[in-house]
Order: structure tokens, then C-alpha cells, then sequence
């Protein structure tokens, strides 16, 4: 039976990612990300669903993080009542994510209308957080490397993906046909996540580009951060870490406890983790010790390393403290979150330093700080940026362009049709030329909306 596979979204960015399979009557929705970054993208969000969700017979994610999950409580909003298939530490984290997706869409509205800044009478919110309880209701954990019938004649298998906690490349099989979708790549010799493992074969294969025109830097991380926090602290400077709360919040921790335990930072250095989506993740972290590295004493250890901020009275006083410290808080591209109040106070001032540790998105405040913005507009006001700005890609949870094609040249065989998803334009066409010049193998960029048949 041919399979049609429509791309929703992830085509021609690095969000949104939402992949449609229909085979007869039967429908299967691989990823149900929100689109975030540019406006233009975030309007998409409250665009009518292009199928009835009712007809979707299951969704099936490869992780967590909200471009590929958050579109969920709108779906089931709109009537979708599926299984949704994860594993079980994905599982977790969107008990997490999505309250709390919901939460903010919630108190914008909220606060829109208070203002009256919104063009919509009332500003509603995008979902909220019944929403978010129904789609979770819906949730069905699922172990890695092993088969789990997800529709009538359709079957997946999870494998490790080394993004986050519980991220996972797909192999589904329908009707004897292997689709696989490589998720979001992690990083090779990660020290927290296992390496990326590559399905054996597929029929046609979905990559991710994110980093699909660029090589990471050689940096040594430790190296780095000693010299990052010396020179910061040594000034009477604070380090302020935007971090995506689930990954690179984890990962800075293992670093910063690293440094202490070998003091190259002062045993008596203050470390926040002002962010309670990302304690909440380290919680999940700790209950999920078989998909990660640590045992459950360097867990301990390097959790113990850390002061847990949790309430908004407290991270205020943080802000308003002047004394040399390192706060780490959300959201990674400051789009949002208890960033924003620490990004306004101590951006202004030469003596501290921000640092970016992960994919800035076209759009964000992030990726305006690391091409050098003078000013960027919090609250309503504008902000002008004299702190030092620097973005460690070596902290990166995105494989770059070797990796992706390390982790594509373990495919036994080429695929009848390698699709190049997830990625900026050149990002995503670079990726494409190397494919096909050192392997041979037919590949396109898929774009939004674009629909082909599997054969």
C-alpha cells in the first residue's frame, strides 16, 4: 500500500517539526512541534490543522523539547484522542513542558490583556493547561530497541539519539515499509548522553540539519569555562547562562561540578539554577539512570553542586544580589522566562558576562546578543548589551556536519530517498551536496507542506 508522507513542518527551519503519514485511511503524525523564532513562524502555530486530528490514528515523538512536542495540548484540543508514543523518560519530560508550555501561553494572554498592547479583544491563549492534562492523559511509554505496534500493520522501534534525556531516532515500519526519522541528533562522546545509534537500514530517511553547514569548535569546554569565570569573577562580575532547562541545563552543571571537584573555580563559588522547569528535569534525570551515562553517586554529586532557585521571590533577589556569582536560567535563546529579569539588570554592565550554550534560532533575542546587538528589547523597553556575549557551540546538543554524516554512513545501503529536514535553507542544502557528493545517495530538501509518495 503506498504511503504519503506530507511535511507539516521542521522543512525549512529548525521548528515546528510535525511529519504526516497516511496509508489508506489510517493516518500517523511522527513529531507535533510548535513553531518558534520569527513571527512569521509563530503564526503558523494558530493556523488551522491542515486533517481533522480526530482522523490521526497516533502520534509518535522523538523527544521532549517543545518544537517537537508542543503542538500536542492543541491537538487534543481540537479532538485528537490517540495513543502518543515516546519513551518513558520523554514521557516525563513533557509532564513537565507542557503544563508548563500551557502556563506561559496562559499568563501572556493574561498579561496582554492587562496591558492592552494585544490587537485581539481578548488576547487569547494559543492553549492551556487542560489542554496540555488531556494530551498527557494520552501519553504511552515505550522502551528502546524493541518493536511496539503503534496502528494497524504500523511498528516502531526507539533508538538512542544522544540529544536529551530520553531523545530517540524512529524506525517505523508500515506495511513493510522502514521510514526512519533521525530525530535530533546529539553529540558523539557526550560525557551525559550515550552515542547517537544509527538504524541499520531504512527504505527512506528523514535527517536533521540543524548544524548541517557547520563544524563545531575544537574548544576545550573545561578549558573554556575556567578561563570564562575567572576573568568574570576576577572583575566582580556575575556569569549569566541562558539554557534550554532540559539538556544543556544538566550538562553546565556537570561541567561547573567538574571544575569545583578539580578546583579550577573556588570551591566557594555561588552556582544558581534559577529555572524550576530545569530542577524538575534534574529530577527526571536522576529517576532515568539507565538512558544516560552517570552513575547514580556522580548524579548526586554533581546535582549537590548547585543552589535549586524554585521560587520568583528568591530568583528576585538573585537579580538584585551584586555579588560575583554563576546563574543559569531559561529559556536557552531568551525568548522568554526568568532570564529576561537577570538579562535586564546585568546586561548592561561591562564587568559581566553572558553566555549562550546552545542553537540560537533565527529571531530570538539569543541569536540577536551573538551577532552583536547593542541593545535588544526587554518588557517592552530596550536594553543596551555592554556585558561580554559569547555562544559555546562546543556545549552544543546538535551533531555538526561530521557527526551527521558519521551517523548517516552507518546506514547498511543507501535509501530509495534521503530527505534533509529540520535546518535553515543553507544549513539544510549544505548537508544535502555532502550526502550525495561522498555517498552517492538520492536526497532532497524537503520543504513546508510538500507531499510524496512512498513506493
Amino acid at each position: 500500500m503506498t504511503i504519503e508522507l506530507t511535511f507539516l513542518g521542521g522543512a525549512g527551519t529548525v521548528t515546528g517539526s510535525k511529519y504526516l503519514l497516511q496509508a489508506g485511511n489510517q493516518r500517523i503524525l511522527v513529531d507535533c512541534g510548535l513553531f518558534q523564532g520569527l513571527k512569521s513562524l509563530r503564526l503558523k502555530n494558530w493556523a488551522r490543522f491542515p486533517v481533522d486530528p480526530q482522523s490521526i490514528s497516533a502520534v509518535v515523538l522523538t523527544h521532549a523539547h517543545i518544537d517537537h512536542s508542543g503542538y500536542l495540548p492543541l491537538l487534543a484540543k481540537h479532538g485528537f484522542r490517540g495513543p502518543i508514543f515516546c519513551t518513558a523518560a520523554t514521557k516525563d519530560l513533557c509532564g513537565i513542558m507542557l503544563p508548563d508550555a500551557a502556563h506561559l501561553q496562559e499568563k501572556d494572554a493574561e498579561f496582554a490583556n492587562r496591558h492592552g498592547f494585544s490587537k485581539h479583544r481578548p488576547a487569547l491563549p494559543l492553549y492551556g493547561i487542560e489542554d496540555a492534562d488531556r494530551a498527557l492523559r494520552l501519553v504511552h511509554p515505550a522502551g528502546f530497541d524493541r518493536s511496539t505496534e503503534i496502528a494497524s500493520g504500523a511498528s516502531v522501534v526507539f533508538r538512542h539519539a544522544g540529544h536529551i534525556l530520553g531523545a530517540a531516532s524512529i524506525e517505523l515500519v508500515w506495511n513493510g515499509t522502514k521510514i526512519v526519522f533521525s530525530g535530533d541528533i546529539g553529540r558523539y562522546a557526550d560525557p551525559l548522553m550515550f552515542d547517537p545509534v544509527t538504524p541499520a537500514s531504512a527504505d527512506y530517511l528523514l535527517v536533521e540539519s540543524t548544524y548541517g553547514d557547520r563544524l563545531h569548535a575544537s574548544a576545550n569546554v573545561e578549558d573554556t569555562l575556567t578561563a570564562m569565570i575567572g576573568n568574570t569573577i576576577g572583575r566582580g562580575g556575575t556569569l549569566i547562562v541562558p539554557a534550554f532547562a532540559v539538556g544543556r541545563a544538566q550538562l553546565l552543571l556537570y561541567y561547573l561540578h567538574q571544575l569545583k571537584a578539580h578546583g579550577r573555580i573556588s570551591a566557594t563559588l555561588p552556582l544558581y539554577l534559577d529555572s524550576p522547569m530545569a530542577i524538575d528535569t534534574s529530577d527526571v534525570f536522576s529517576a532515568h539512570p539507565a538512558d544516560h551515562r552517570l552513575s547514580p553517586a556522580e548524579t548526586r554529586a554533581m546535582f549537590a553542586a548547585v543552589h535549586y532557585v524554585r521560587e520568583a521571590a528568591e530568583s528576585k533577589a538573585l537579580t538584585a544580589d551584586p555579588s560575583p556569582k554563576v546563574i543559569i536560567s531559561a529559556s536557552g535563546m531568551a525568548t522568554g522566562g526568568r532570564v529576561l529579569h537577570h538579562l535586564r539588570h546585568y546586561a548592561p554592565e561591562s564587568k559581566n558576562t553572558i553566555l549562550f550554550a546552545g542553537y540560537q534560532a533565527a529571531g530570538t533575542r539569543g541569536a540577536a546578543m551573538v551577532d552583536g546587538a547593542e541593545t535588544v528589547k526587554i518588557f517592552g523597553g530596550y536594553v543596551p548589551v555592554r556585558a561580554e556575549v559569547h555562544h559555546l557551540d562546543a556545549l552544543s546538543a546538535h551533531a555538526d556536519q561530521n557527526e551527521l554524516m558519521r551517523w548517516l554512513r552507518n546506514v547498511h545501503g543507501a535509501p530509495k530517498i534521503t530527505f534533509v529536514t529540520h535546518g535553515e535553507p543553507v544549513a539544510a542544502d549544505a548537508l544535502r551536496h555532502r550526502i550525495e557528493e561522498e555517498l552517492h545517495w538520492t536526497c532532497v530538501v524537503a520543504e513546508q507542506n510538500q507531499k510524496v509518495l512512498l513506493q
